[in-house]
């Protein structure tokens, strides 16, 4: 039995992006709660919280997309998105199924709680509504280089009215990446490779995220 399995079981026994190409900013990243690097084996107490979290946000009839774990701000020229780690899944989960009157499952908590990878989303800005087509994200960390396991991009990018020329459209890139294959505590760079060229990062620290 694994970590995350007896942490499931525990649980149940007790209360049951871009700016200007090439540019690097600073990730703000927002999260509801204390962070103490991400948990990639969540304790029941942790599990507990983070359920409950989802079901106070259902509550107050907020989204459940503000218990995603964002970076970037509101400026339109700075890279922005989101990641979705396990506890952060469980409190997504939560308050989808608060919202319909339900509670997860053990099994729909073991589901988010087993999982092997972390989703990276990120929002990237180009000239044409194609310019995100095979476009790549990798992180690194003090020179490491973390590759996904899969990563897929908008073929047909969104036109943006309010931005200036010649920049107006904009795309998703998502990405997911092994918990084994990264440092959970580490500053990390993540790093979008649009097809046309150039780059985009984004710097975030692991060590303040759950």
């Amino acid at each position: 039995m694994t970590r995350s399995n007896r942490s499931v079981t525990r649980w149940q026994m007790g209360v049951w992006t871009s700016a200007v190409l090439g540019q690097t900013v600073t990730g703000l990243l927002s999260f509801v709660g204390l962070a103490a690097a991400i948990e990639v084996s969540p304790t029941p107490t942790q599990i507990q919280l983070a359920l409950d979290r989802g079901k106070q946000a259902a509550a107050q009839q907020r989204s459940p997309e503000t218990l995603y774990t964002r970076f970037g701000n509101a400026d339109p020229a700075q890279p922005e998105g989101f990641l979705l780690t396990k506890l952060g899944g469980l409190s997504v989960l939560a308050a989808h199924m608060a919202l319909r009157g339900l509670e997860p499952s053990a099994a729909d908590v073991a589901h988010v709680i087993e999982a092997s990878s972390m989703l990276v989303s990120a929002m990237i800005v180009g000239e044409r509504p194609d310019f995100a087509v095979n476009s790549y994200m990798v992180l690194d960390q003090e020179g490491r280089t973390i590759k996904p396991l899969t990563v897929r991009a908008d073929g047909q990018a969104d036109r943006w009215a309010t931005w200036p020329e010649p920049q107006k459209f904009h795309a998703k890139i998502v990405a997911t990446f092994r918990y084994n294959d990264f440092d959970p505590n580490a500053r990390t760079t993540i790093m979008i490779f649009p097809a046309g060229g150039g780059e985009v990062r984004v710097l975030v620290d692991f060590a303040h995220i759950e």
